[in-house]
């Protein structure tokens, strides 16, 4: 195996998504995936799916390639990464000075979430790796590494690499993690074992690693969503990212990391909608200038496939303070003079901003006709609303306006809860203030305000909410109850009186929220636990899956 790669890459060069040298950065990108989309059966889907933060504790597992969502070398300093060690200009460490750097790949993660056995590792470069916790170094020959991996009787998975030895000359780096097994080229939705199953046209994941991309467990859920919307993704919350050069580019060593450095470039984000036929909805960072915006845009109406519209919205909850992006919109809604009161000029400021970068996507696309201009609010703030809406008339530029409607009684009440029983009763009894039925009330009121304005009523998250952000621990209370509720089959019809509700109420699109995650005490999001989890098990995912078979999407305009 290990002769027959080594003969393979002098033939056909490195597998990467980019070509890249000794510390150079590629000026193009380039995919050799299929040309035209993969998956054609959401045309007529009213569902979205939000997708998480690119981490390698990620359960939805998105890459083929493990080390796409890897943390940074710098990042694993000091437990991985050790000593004086310097990076070029993509992070990979071009000169150890005497030390090691590390990095983890993949990080408390279920056994199931991709096959176990025989893993390969290329690389470019002379050195040495060593590889920890999980995973175990079975053979070596110079750029490949067979490694096993194996979770181990604790059923989860933890695995890391270390260079300990690195040429400066000419150092270790295009790293790349590629499972054992393959696809046919007729169905990138399912793994197969060998070339046995398919017929003729099998492409082995190590040698197409770079037209394959995707993990086809991923594509395969997330085939049936007619949009994806990328905030998490691309890294948008408390993006640091300002100028066009600050944007996250297919050669960086990795795309995972803490906040402010991870997240997935916009070429990935576009080649992904396009093979899963999936309108994409982009978040821009809230500090992008003008230009980044226009080569932003540029590169959408380049490499789009022209059946899909984007949809663009300015950053992510503007209006919630939690977050960096919330107290920018103050410090220039003050600073602009756009309202006495703090909070309005921070709501001024968002509506302002957002139709600049509106009219800069237009101007690329020669007008609104491709596009989804999205404005968005509060759920249960219809004052706020007005002021984005009728700021400058912002609504003229707009298509839609979005809101969050998630279903969890309230965040006092859920501190108290000590049985499942209990968190249903949170969610159904009308008396708590984001009951299902309260829930709805505010999608009528919101309704009201966006059919006074001609707009379309979207969601740009949405589901069940039951999050008690002041817990330490995965195991505290009421955490495992707030689990087992989302495990619980009562959750499907939750789920099926909210889709409904939802419809009944005049919404349209709808972006649930959100990809396969792990449930922990920041909260039960995911809508399975881990991509490849049955869905037997999953009962969001079996609601869902329900109303995108029983209900095609209903507004003028949503079916391809």
């Amino acid at each position: 195996m290990l002769a027959k790669l080594s003969k393979w890459m002098i033939m056909s060069g490195v597998l990467s998504l980019s070509l890249t040298g000794c510390g150079t950065t590629p000026s193009t990108t380039s995919f050799a995936g299929a040309k035209g989309a993969l998956s054609t059966g959401n045309s007529a889907s009213p569902l979205g799916m939000n997708t998480n933060e690119v981490m390698e504790s990620d359960a939805s597992m998105p890459f083929l390639d493990l080390m796409r969502a890897a943390m940074p070398f710098a990042e694993a300093s000091p437990w991985l990464t050790k000593g004086n060690v310097t990076y070029d200009v993509n992070g990979w460490p071009a000169n150890l000075n005497g030390g090691q750097a590390g990095t983890r790949f993949l990080s408390n993660l279920p056994a199931a979430v991709i096959p176990g056995g025989t893993y390969t590792v290329l690389y470019d470069g002379e050195g040495d790796i060593q590889y920890m916790n999980d995973a175990t170094l079975t053979e070596h020959k110079p750029g490949v590494d067979l490694i096993n991996l194996d979770a181990g009787s604790d059923g989860i998975l933890n695995a890391s690499l270390l260079i300990t030895r690195s040429n400066p000359q000419n150092y270790v780096r295009n790293i790349r993690i590629l499972p054992p097994g393959g696809i046919c080229a007729s169905n990138p939705f399912q793994r197969v074992a060998s070339a046995a199953a398919c017929g003729g046209n099998y492409q082995s994941f190590v040698e197409n690693a770079n037209s394959i991309i995707f993990n086809p467990d991923f594509m395969n859920f997330m085939k049936d969503f007619r949009s994806i919307r990328f905030m998490n993704f691309s890294g948008v919350t408390r993006s640091t990212e300002r100028a066009w050069s600050d944007r996250h580019t297919p050669s960086k060593a990795v795309w995972g990391g803490k906040e402010g450095s991870r997240g997935a470039p916009l070429e990935i984000q576009v080649e992904l909608a396009n093979r899963l036929n999936a309108d994409p909805w982009f978040t821009i960072p809230h500090a992008a200038d003008d230009n980044y915006v226009r080569e932003f845009a540029t590169y959408v109406k380049q490499h789009l496939n022209s059946n899909l519209k984007p949809h663009i919205e300015y950053s992510n909850e503007t209006w919630n303070t939690i977050f960096s992006q919330g107290g920018y919109m103050i410090d220039m809604g003050m600073r602009l003079g756009l309202d006495t009161n703090a909070v309005r000029a921070g709501y001024r400021y968002y509506s302002q901003r957002s139709v600049e970068i509106f009219n800069i996507w237009e101007s690329v696309y020669g007008g609104p006709q491709r596009l989804v201009r999205i404005l968005s609010g509060w759920t249960v703030n219809d004052k706020l609303t007005e002021v984005v809406l009728t700021h400058k008339d912002a609504y003229k530029h707009a298509d839609a306006f979005a809101i969050g409607p998630y279903v969890f009684g309230g965040h006092a009440e859920i501190r108290d809860v000590r049985s499942v029983d209990q968190a249903f009763d949170l969610m159904n009894n009308p008396v708590y203030r984001h009951s299902l039925e309260k829930e709805l009330g505010y999608v009528r009121m919101q309704k009201a305000i966006t059919d006074k304005y001609g707009l379309q009523l979207v969601a740009y998250e949405a589901g069940q909410g039951l999050a008690d952000f002041k817990t330490k621990t995965d195991d505290e209370m009421p955490n495992p109850m707030l689990f087992a509720a989302n495990r619980d089959p009562r959750m499907r019809d939750v789920y099926a009186r909210l889709l409904s509700g939802w419809k009944a109420e005049g919404g349209t699109l709808f972006m649930h929220y959100t990809a396969p995650r792990m449930f922990t005490k920041h909260g039960p999001w995911g809508t399975k636990e881990y991509i490849t989890q049955p869905t037997s098990q999953a009962p969001k995912y079996q609601a869902l899956l329900d109303f995108i078979r029983s209900t095609p999407c209903w507004w003028d305009g949503c079916k391809r």
